[in-house]
């Protein structure tokens, strides 16, 4: 798994001078390949120095990088500010930005920006793509991402070192139309208010990665969107509230806004091995949507007992603004309180080889709850448990505790 500091540049020299955008371009176009080559053989025959040509950009709303092509070992530096809308949605004000089925392709390089709302990487529209490799992303201010999709773009991500300080600054970002994002490999540190390691309103694949989040949740999934995650080691301390819809602090918070920035559906996170720790606040919490939460081998460290909450809070209709939740394990351990709010629901499925040691709905106030027990799987009671349908195939160690199946007492 790759930590920081991938890049192994061992002298870097920049190209004297900060050609204007579109020359530079064009001249990186016409040369690239050339100037690769060049570069390449420097690298080979001395590994002691890379030279860096510098691009730049500090006009309010505009941009570094837009023209297709390949780009190595490149200096991009963003700053200007945006206060509009268009940045978060249509990528104004972004340091490198494909739209109109561009593609750009950046591999061994450095990509800055301060400014208000300057995201780093953003992909726009059916089409677009930009692949990105061996890099390095700093954003410094509020509203700028790491690596950003709307509208249907794509980023491909390889071996990138991503770190953000700002408010509303997510690592792997998306927002309005959403598009598809590949992550493998790196590491992605988020240190602002409302910056989840990811903010998924799109379809996000991260494999092998290390995920950060020092103040905000670790993942959101809002809305008909998905996170996959495969051998990811993600660490979330959600210190700071971003909303004063709710009190829950969580590792994991899948929700719709209603905002219209994500439709209205089923959201998805899938985790297969890896591990997920919070250092404040419970494990899952869900509201005002429906979710499939699917678990196999996942290492779990956990701050306090709540595992999963799915509840009712100040996003959607009141009275039907609960979360309605399908959780999966498979192969899996796992341990805490799962509360479901009376207006919410949960069809929790035990499957082979898990144990679960927790009390669902304990005080007996709580919605629909299923639960089933695969034969080779354990369920053992922390406190009283209250659930409205059972299908046991396993085994249910009650350990001094009572479970409550539809009002009637289980006798095993």
């Amino acid at each position: 798994m790759k930590k920081k500091h991938i890049i192994t540049f061992i002298t870097l020299m920049l190209l004297t001078g900060c050609a204007t955008q579109q020359n530079q371009q064009e001249e990186a176009i016409e040369d690239n390949s050339s100037e690769q080559t060049e570069n390449i053989e420097k690298e080979e025959e001395t590994k002691q120095e890379v030279e860096l040509t510098e691009y730049c950009n500090s006009e309010d709303g505009e941009h570094v990088i837009t023209e297709g092509g390949e780009y190595s070992y490149v200096l991009v530096t963003k700053t200007g500010d945006s206060d509009s809308e268009e940045a978060d949605f249509y990528g104004e004000n972004s340091a490198v930005f494909a739209t109109e089925g561009t593609e750009i392709t950046i591999t061994d390089s450095e990509i800055n920006t301060d400014g208000k709302h300057a995201n780093a990487v953003f992909s726009y529209g059916e089409g677009s793509v930009i692949s990105i490799s061996d890099s390095v992303i700093n954003t410094t201010s509020n509203n700028s991402g790491g690596l950003m999709v709307t509208g249907g773009g794509t980023i491909n991500a390889e071996d990138l070192n991503v770190v953000t300080q700002g408010n509303s600054s997510a690592a792997i970002r998306s927002d309005r139309g959403g598009g598809t994002q590949n992550v493998t490999g790196g590491y992605y540190e988020t240190n602002g208010k409302g910056s989840p390691v990811i903010y998924c309103t799109a379809d996000v694949y991260v494999t092998d990665t290390k995920l950060v989040s020092n103040v905000s949740q670790g993942i959101v999934i809002e809305g008909k969107n998905s996170v996959t995650l495969t051998n990811v080691e993600l660490i979330a301390n959600n210190t700071q509230k971003n909303s004063d819809k709710s009190d829950k602090y969580q590792a994991v918070k899948i929700y719709q806004s209603m905002s219209g920035d994500a439709a209205v559906g089923t959201a998805t996170f899938s985790a297969d091995g890896g591990s997920i720790t919070s250092l404040n606040g419970g494990m899952f919490w869900v509201s005002n949507t429906s979710a499939v939460i699917n678990l196999n081998n996942v290492a779990f460290t956990y701050a306090d007992k709540d595992f999963l909450t799915a509840e009712a809070a100040g996003w959607g209709k009141s009275g039907s603004n609960g979360g309605k939740v399908t959780l999966n394990a498979t192969s899996q351990i796992m341990e805490g309180n799962i509360t479901i709010d009376s207006i919410s629901s949960l069809v929790f499925n035990l499957n082979a080889n898990s144990e679960y040691t927790g009390a669902i709905n304990q005080n007996d106030e709580g919605g629909n709850v299923s639960v089933t027990i695969a034969q080779s799987s354990v369920w053992t009671l922390t406190a009283d448990s209250y659930i409205d349908s059972l299908d046991n195939y396993g085994t249910i160690n009650l350990d001094g505790h009572s479970l409550y199946v539809n009002g009637v007492l289980y006798e095993g």
